[in-house]
């Protein structure tokens, strides 16, 4: 299964980047790596402050407003008290899908033991799935090779195209 037509969008959750303090390497890192997987085009990119209400707005307005496939976060996710990502995400959402959000931290826990740390969740808002990244570089490449992998069945479900090829790929593997 492979992706086709999918609008992106990379949100980045970061007081010192919407500051221009230091350069969005986690954003730009997403922005880069969605673009060049095929059938894939960043319609969105935006560093907003950890606030949840800015956080949220931002989420909403893509969801809603232009009908992104997929929103991709980083930023947000830790302890501090300023990392207010899930809490802005999980309150929009209408379904959270928790086993993609622990893959994310179960391969990132093969590189750190910090990774289970991570409070990120996935979910969907209407037809829109939604994933909280951590905000290093590090950890964006190693949830991208998650996501390489479960996107396109992902959005194939949410689109209602992947029910019927699953089934068929389940008769086959237990065929004798």
């Amino acid at each position: 299964m492979s992706l086709h037509n999918v609008k992106a969008g990379v949100l980045t959750a970061s007081d010192r980047a919407s500051r221009g303090v230091y350069n969005d390497e986690s954003g730009k890192l997403l922005r880069e790596r969605l673009s060049a997987m095929e059938g894939v085009e960043v319609r969105r990119y935006d560093v907003v402050p950890d606030k949840r209400k800015a956080i949220a707005a931002c989420l909403r307005r893509w969801c809603d407003g232009d009908a992104l496939d997929v929103i991709l976060t980083t930023g947000g996710t830790g302890l501090s008290p300023r990392d207010v990502t899930p809490e802005a995400t999980r309150g929009l959402l209408d379904k959270e899908i928790p086993g993609l959000a622990e893959a994310l931290r179960l391969e990132g826990s093969g590189f750190t033991p910090l990774a289970w740390l991570s409070r990120g969740i996935a979910g969907l808002r209407g037809k829109t799935l939604i994933v909280n990244l951590p905000g290093s570089p590090q950890a964006v490449e190693q949830s991208l090779r998650v996501l390489a992998r479960l996107l396109p069945h992902a959005l194939a479900m949410v689109r209602g195209e992947a029910h019927a090829e699953s089934g068929k790929a389940r008769r086959h593997a237990f065929r004798g």
